[in-house]
């Protein structure tokens, strides 16, 4: 499967709002609503996926809320509940250079400036100051352990790879 066949997690259905067939929305774009841009949703509900176009997407208190074409009561809604909304990665906009997604980062090699192996990115959480990659030790890592590492260009995080799969940080592998 090449890359543009792929697709981007973008949020999840949570539940179900009113009595319209309008659902409530994670989105996990930045800013939230970005996730209206896109217009058809694939679904991913335990392992069953449906493709679906979006008619209204609007903010809603602390999230988002959506209606789907042809879903047009409660009911049918809470089908949806617990879906990750996915779209295909050839439909992401096009980054500026030095810029990645962070489904780009995860299962990239992590190594020091040292060249030691520290194990490869599980996931990225976000923490208000910077970004954080979670690394999760992997085949030849130096250890074990799980590490927390700032997603910091030019400070912490060296250069990004992506053809090799790696990540060079400037880390001391104590930490």
């Amino acid at each position: 499967m090449n890359v543009k066949d792929k697709s981007a997690v973008m949020g999840k259905v949570t539940s179900v709002y009113g009595v319209k067939g309008w659902v409530k929305v994670m989105s996990f774009t930045q800013p939230k609503e970005n996730i209206s841009q896109y217009k058809n949703w694939v679904l991913d509900h335990s392992g069953e996926r449906i493709t679906v176009k979006v008619s209204h997407c609007k903010p809603h208190a602390n999230g988002l809320i959506a209606q789907l074409d042809g879903c047009s009561d409660r009911e049918l809604a809470k089908q949806y509940c617990g879906s990750l909304i996915t779209v295909s990665q050839s439909e992401l906009p096009e980054l500026s250079n030095g810029e990645f997604y962070w489904h780009q980062l995860e299962d990239l090699r992590v190594v020091t400036v040292e060249d030691m192996l520290l194990g490869k990115v599980s996931h990225l959480i976000e923490t208000g100051s910077n970004d954080v990659l979670v690394i999760k030790k992997c085949e030849g890592s130096i250890d074990g352990r799980e590490r927390m590492v700032p997603y910091l260009p030019d400070q912490v995080v060296k250069k990004i790879d992506l053809d090799a799969g790696l990540i060079e940080v400037e880390w001391d592998p104590d930490f």
